[in-house]
Formats: C-alpha cells, structure tokens, sequence
C-alpha cells in the first residue's frame, strides 16, 4: 500500500490475527481473533487514539498482550512479540501464507478516512442511490423485506435489490422458483407501501465450474436483477478465465458479483486473464462488483483501476445479511474513491431513470436471445 494509504489499524489488525495462529492454546488464538477483529472494526485510527505520552485509551478487546503488539507497530511499523511468537511456533509458512491473502483489505477507520476526505474525488454516501445486493430470510439472511426496506429508507436509499441465492447454492438456503414467485408478490405489495422508495427483485445466481448459471434461460428472465457470483473452485491454481467469460456473456446477467471469491487471509480467489473478463464485461454493460464486506472487499481498489481502464461499469454493494450490515456499502464506496471510479460509471449511483434504461437495455438483450 502506498505512503499515503498506509492503515495502521489493518496492519495491527493482520498481526493480532498472525499472533492467533502462532498460538497454542485455543482461548489465546480466539482471544487475538476478538483483537484483531476490534481494532479493525475502531472508527479511529490508532495513531490519532494515543496521547502525546504514548498511552492508549480502553479499548474493549484488547488486553495487554495486544496492546504491546499495538505500541510496537506505532513506535517501528512492526512487533517483534509477533515475530517471536511466529519463530516459536511451527507455523510460519502457514501465517505467511495468510499475510500474502490480505492485501488491499481496509480497515473501518482507513473506510471512514477515505469517505471523509473532501479532496478525493469520486463517489460519496450522497452519491449513493441504492444497494443493489442484499440478502433477506428467503436464502440466508436473517431479517424480513419489512425490516430491510426499512432500513434501507433510513440510509436514503432511493431504490435497492432483494438478491437472495438461486435454488442451486442449497448452502446458502438457495430459493426455489416456486418461492421466487411468492417474493415478487409480497415485494410487489411492499412497494405499494414505501413509495418512492422501490425494491427490485434481484437473483444471485451460482456461476458452475463451466460459467453456466444455476438458473435456465427462462428462469433468468423472470428477475429484474441478474447478479452472478462464483462460489466454487475458489481455492484452485488453474486459470478460469473462460468460466467468468462464459457468465458474464449470458444475457441475462446485468453485475458480475464479488468476481474473484476472494476471503482475507483464508483464499485468494480466483485465478483469470482479468483484462479479457473486465474487456467482456465492458463489451457487454455488464457491471463489475466491488463487494464491501470487510471479509470480501472484492474487487479492491487496484483491480478495480484495473477494471475501470477497461472501461467497465461498477456496483458498489454491502452484500448485507442482516440489516446492520447494510453499512459494508461504505466500504465498497471507499474502493471505489481510492480506485478514481467516476461517478457516471456506477450503476447504483445513477438515478432511478437511468438505471431503469440500463436495466431495460439488458432485458432487451435478454429477449432477443
């Protein structure tokens, strides 16, 4: 990460969860995740928390352990406890290995930073008209389309997509048709009760091994909102370039989702010629997802320049499971002000009209297939 991006609270962050996986004893390992999880969750950063004597404030988490790991990294950039810890341990290549999985992952605070910085460019929380991935109790989120549009009312949103799973990702209690046409009804009434404010129903369809939807043609069509994500060989070394190619031409699809798989510290996703997906993508008005879960942040902000100079569309979504989580749309937001994404290229901060036109352009596509 450049100078001027560096995130103290993820790099402290990164080393607390490297200290957990040198450990032992698992109450030590959970105690450094709960850690690590705290200060990447702060809205602070830590180098504006500590006093001009070098005292940190309580924070909830953190115990003495880590914070000497804490003062280490302000005072060199690093903790010689983390590193001493790791060569103790049998695990080195392991937490390396975990090191290399967490690049250009943000933490709460650096989101924050970015979004209130008034000399960047790029899109801001005002800019922003609706989330276009969300996921309610029909698949695998936990709340009703009741308490999501409200929610999403209490953000401003001016429009927002129900996208919960297809009926092939059983994992994630993936919705029957059957099930999908009950939604668009209630959906249908909701809308009547929270004009102007409008949900589309939306679909995260599964992308296969060979690119193929878990939807047919004519299931495709019965939803307003097309997203494709792969869920699968999201582990593997081989290049899959011709599965995300494959996806991204069904015409049907209108935002290829969280396009790498990518989890911080854990996978890195999928491995593809990313021009040649971007260019199709671009080819086609197909939008390319920045997903802000903090997990996901997918894309990030340097593939998503990447995508930008292949001349892509964007959505900036939460990919919310509860309505809590609704706020991972800033962190998307953030990627997308670091990557210089100009506004008039993210489909969710076009006005309902527009967006309505790009929509109808792709089920025109759809048709005509």
């Amino acid at each position: 990460m450049a100078a001027d991006l560096v995130d103290i609270n993820a790099v402290v962050g990164g080393l607390l969860r490297d200290l957990a996986f040198a450990q032992t004893s698992q109450p030590k390992m959970f105690g450094y995740k709960r850690a690590a999880a705290a200060i990447l969750g702060l809205e602070t950063s830590l180098s504006d928390l500590v006093t001009p004597t070098g005292a940190l404030p309580r924070i909830p988490g953190i115990g003495p352990g880590s914070a000497r790991v804490i003062h280490e990294v302000l005072e060199t950039g690093g903790s010689s406890t983390v590193e001493r810890a790791i060569d103790a341990s049998d695990r080195r290549a392991d937490i390396e290995r975990r090191r290399s999985l967490r690049q250009h992952f943000l933490s709460r605070a650096k989101v924050l930073s970015v979004l209130g910085d008034s000399a960047m460019p790029g899109p801001s929380l005002i800019d922003y008209r609706g989330d276009l991935q969300m996921h309610s109790e029909w698949s695998d989120g936990s709340d009703s389309l009741d308490d999501l549009a409200d929610a999403c009312g209490e953000r401003g949103y001016a429009y927002a997509a129900i996208t919960d799973h297809s009926h092939g990702l059983k994992i994630a209690g993936g919705m029957s048709m059957q099930e999908a046409a009950e939604q668009r009804r209630l959906l249908a009434d909701l809308n009547d009760r929270t004009k102007p404010f409008r949900f589309f129903q939306g679909i995260e369809a599964n992308i296969g091994g060979d690119g193929h939807l878990d939807l047919s043609d004519d299931e495709a069509r019965e939803f307003e909102v097309v997203l494709a994500a792969p869920h699968s060989r999201l582990r593997r070394a081989e290049d899959q370039t011709e599965r995300l190619v494959t996806a991204v031409q069904h015409p049907a699809v209108c935002i290829l989702a969280h396009p790498r798989g990518r989890i911080t510290g854990s996978r890195a996703g999928i491995v593809a010629n990313w021009a040649r997906v971007f260019a199709t993508a671009a080819a086609l008005g197909v939008a390319v997802e920045i997903d802000g879960d903090p997990a996901r942040q997918d894309l990030d902000y340097s593939m998503a320049r990447e995508a930008l100079d292949a001349g892509c569309l964007f959505a900036l979504d939460s990919d919310a499971h509860t309505t809590g989580q609704l706020v991972y749309a800033e962190t998307a937001l953030a990627h997308a002000r670091l990557a210089g994404i100009p506004i008039d290229r993210i489909v969710n901060c076009w006005p309902l009209e527009q967006f309505l036109t790009w929509l109808g352009d792709k089920h025109a596509q759809c048709r005509v297939s």
